[in-house]
């Protein structure tokens, strides 16, 4: 992360500057204690920033929900939106890459929608 910051701190200065800037609320539910793997690290925040600009660009939503945790089996992110939501699979460039960025470390992200009632990314990366 820049200057030495982890990733807890990282998340923390991302969704500061986005919920500003958007006007949309966040509500921080739990971020990472102690040290990430740096891979681990790009790849939890190149997911988590695509999820945030879909919040922006296909949402709606007035509130986004965020917790990252990290556990003996590993790490888990969680972002979810109380927005308009979503019918079928979620598709297209940014949800690829998201999953690529967890996949890539072995891990799995998914994306689902609830019609009317929000969007939620969960993604998962087993500890190694």
């Amino acid at each position: 992360m820049r200057g030495g910051q982890g990733l807890a701190e990282a998340l923390e200065d991302h969704l500061d500057q986005w919920s500003r800037r958007t006007g949309i609320a966040v509500e921080t539910w739990a971020l990472p204690q102690g040290d990430v793997d740096p891979g681990v690290s790009r790849a939890v925040m190149a997911a988590f920033g695509e999820a945030l600009a879909n919040v922006e660009r296909h949402s709606g939503a007035r509130t986004v929900s965020v917790a990252v945790t990290l556990g003996a089996s590993g790490l888990r992110m969680t972002v979810s939106d109380d927005g308009v939501g979503f019918y079928g699979p979620a598709t297209g460039r940014g949800t690829a890459l998201m999953r690529a960025a967890f996949t890539e470390l072995g891990g799995a992200l998914t994306v689902r929608g609830v019609p009317g009632e929000g969007t939620t990314v969960t993604g998962v990366i087993p500890r190694r």
